[in-house]
Order: C-alpha cells, then structure tokens, then sequence
C-alpha cells in the first residue's frame, strides 16, 4: 500500500539551507521567452536540480510578478537569477568564465539529447529560446554544441518549460554523482 507523504516528511532543505549549499554547475539562460507561466516553470525546475542561476534575456518577464509566482511557486526567491538585454552578451560572458555553451535546438549536425554526456569539472550554460522562434541563430552560432529532445509525433516541439524538465532531468540523471556531492 502507498500512502502519500506529506510536505513535513519530504526533507527539504529550508530557503537558507538552499542558497549556502553546493550547487548543481549548470545554469540556465532564457533567450526571449515570452510566457511568464514557462518562466516561472523554469524557476521551479532550477531549484528542483539545485542549479547555480538563471539568466532572463532579452523580452523576458522579471520576478516579481503574480503569473511568474503562480507556476514557481515561491522558487523566484530561492534561485539566484540575473537580468539581460541581449543574450548573446550573457553567451559571452560565461564563456570567459568558463562554461561550456549549449543550445538546445533543432539544428544541423545537432546531437541528440541521450548521446550528449556531461564531462566532470566542466560548467555548462543551458540556453533555451522563445517558444516559436528558437533559440536565436546568432546565439546558436556562439554555442560549443547544440542538442535536440528527440520526438516521434506530428508536432516538431515541445512546450519550452517540458523541453527544461526533460534536458535537466537526462542530465543530472545520467550524472548524478557528479552532482551530488
């Protein structure tokens, strides 16, 4: 028989506890996302897979706003995130500081999901675009590799806050020990 835990039983680390721990080398950049429902998923995904910060670039909303807290239910207060106007500066940016630069993007010569391995050691930058245009070409250009979520139906894309959940989740999954720690 199962019984459903309740919230005081799932051991999760208090606000404080969350912004002094080890954090999972990933961060995210949002690359004009319009919705603030899939900006606000992406918080709360972001703090789920404990990663270091969020990027919002160039129309994205900003916390606070109600439709933002309404899906991050409250994670737009425990992950670190940082405003820009133009994502191909945060590219650059984090590259000078080290991380590795990944589009996730249907594109030429792009590497499904499932064969991308993470490599211990190194920082990536996760860069997902605006829920009809994509990732923006000149950002894809600026990228060390771009991946692709395999699909199977008539639809060629997933809904940008599912296509987080799932990269994220393949990659903590297949790397779990690294970033455990």
């Amino acid at each position: 028989m199962f019984r459903k835990l309740f919230n005081n039983e799932l051991k999760r680390i208090s606000l404080e506890e969350f912004k002094s721990v080890n954090k999972t080398p990933i961060v995210l950049i949002l690359d004009n996302i319009r919705s603030q429902h899939n900006i606000g998923s992406a918080f709360r995904t972001s703090d789920a897979f404990r990663l270091e910060k969020i990027y919002l670039c160039g129309i994205c909303a900003v916390p606070p706003t109600p439709e933002i807290h309404k899906s991050a239910l409250g994670a737009e207060f425990s992950m670190s995130w940082e405003y820009s106007d133009a994502t191909i500066d945060v590219v650059h940016r984090l590259r000078l500081e080290g991380y590795t630069i990944v589009s996730v993007e249907q594109a030429e010569h792009s590497t499904m999901l499932q064969e991308f391995k993470v490599k211990e050691g190194i920082k990536y930058a996760f860069i997902f675009g605006n829920e009809v245009k994509g990732v923006q070409q000149e950002v894809v250009d600026a990228s060390d590799i771009c991946i692709e979520i395999p699909q199977f139906g008539t639809k060629h894309s997933l809904n940008v806050s599912v296509s987080i959940g799932v990269v994220l989740w393949e990659v903590c999954h297949q790397n779990f020990r690294l970033f455990n720690k």
